[in-house]
């Protein structure tokens, strides 16, 4: 869950589960999805897994968008060197941050697994 508060810093509980095992983790940050990946850096240092690097963060909203209108965040991830983006469509800005950020766990525990379950990471959240 991710909770914003006047004058208290936005804080995320996650629970992730990755290759059938859940995991979760609290942690407050700068905003809501910094809040999010905190909470999430947590749980892979846990693990002693490695998180992906954001280093790129787009968001946008189609032309003539209303206040109703969907928001697409890609966001630029390096891993190991190498750089791939994810893409999340929701019409909450953080939510669609989120879904480009489990798009990523996605990749990169299915490369380490030769499992064909093209869902083994899966985040839970809630607004």
């Amino acid at each position: 869950s991710l909770s914003l508060s006047f004058g208290m810093k936005p804080s995320a509980s996650v629970q992730i589960e990755i290759s059938g095992n859940l995991y979760q983790e609290t942690s407050s940050g700068d905003g809501q999805y910094d809040a999010f990946m905190k909470a999430l850096r947590i749980i892979y240092d846990k693990l002693g897994k490695d998180l992906p690097l954001l280093t790129d963060y787009q968001v946008s909203i189609p032309p003539g968008g209303k206040t109703d209108a969907l928001v697409e965040t890609v966001i630029t991830w390096n891993h190991d060197g190498k750089e791939f983006r994810t893409r999340g469509l929701d019409a909450d800005q953080t939510e669609s941050a989120i879904k480009a950020t489990e798009k990523m766990l996605n990749i990169i525990e299915n490369k380490k697994n030769t499992l064909t379950d093209r869902s083994l990471t899966r985040a839970t959240y809630e607004i």
